[in-house]
């Protein structure tokens, strides 16, 4: 999935998704408990193997975390190559 500015890619929120459990000293099979969803989905997300998550999915393991997602304005104009490619860089 691409990193669009201003816009979280699915493995870049997976990888702050495993931060926060890791953080609150959760397994994933406990946080599988808590969202309802199974572990095997939340491990493809944590590590950017989910291709596709379904927004009930993802919006129980965020909140089992205390987490949430936010709608925002799109950016007004699309970003550079040099943008996108400094940004890319940025999240290795």
């Amino acid at each position: 999935m691409p990193n669009i500015r201003g816009m979280l890619a699915l493995n870049k929120i997976g990888r702050e998704a495993a931060t926060e459990r890791r953080k609150q000293k959760l397994t994933q099979r406990e946080l599988a408990g808590r969202s309802g969803v199974s572990r095997a989905t939340i491990d493809l997300l944590e590590n950017g193997r989910a291709t596709d998550i379904g927004y009930s999915k993802l919006s129980r393991i965020l909140a089992a975390l205390g987490l949430e997602l936010r709608l925002g304005p799109a950016a007004a104009r699309r970003p550079t190559l040099d943008e996108l490619l400094k940004e890319r860089d940025s999240d290795d």
